[in-house]
């Protein structure tokens, strides 16, 4: 029998798991510029992976430093494609990272023919899910 009044820490602390919050967000339809209905899941993570590489990072007021990708800055310019290796999947995981549904971004091809730039990667999500994304540039 313990002289203090006080439990066991084990016995007072009690022992939660975070909850887990939706991800609805709305439905962004690039092409035609149109906003519709909710979306959650896997949807919202291919959407919010496309508009974050989409947007540039520290152009837009709205959004903090963390919210967008550098890679706009690489584009138009006549770098190498090894600079171009090295750069997009430093700027692309930076991009992308930061989001609490994302665990991983990996496994970087990386083309270009002509003016185009092809880019694919893989995401995993903290779901469990691996999201294999291609992106023209």
């Amino acid at each position: 029998m313990a002289l203090s009044p006080l439990q066991r820490l084990e016995d007072r602390v009690i022992q939660s798991e975070p909850e887990v919050q939706p991800t609805l967000t709305y439905s962004l339809d690039f092409d035609m510029g149109d906003i519709g209905g909710m979306i959650d899941g896997e949807t919202a993570v291919r959407q919010f992976i496309r508009k974050a590489i989409m947007t540039a990072r520290f152009r837009f007021p709205i959004y903090d430093g963390e919210y967008g990708c550098e890679l706009v800055d690489l584009i138009g310019q006549d770098l190498p494609i090894e600079l171009l290796r090295s750069e997009i999947p430093r700027v692309i995981t930076e991009a992308l990272i930061y989001d609490d549904r994302i665990d991983d971004v990996y496994d970087f091809e990386i083309e270009r023919e002509a003016d185009k730039l092809t880019v694919s990667f893989y995401v995993d999500t903290t779901d469990g899910l691996t999201i294999e994304t291609v992106e023209v540039v």
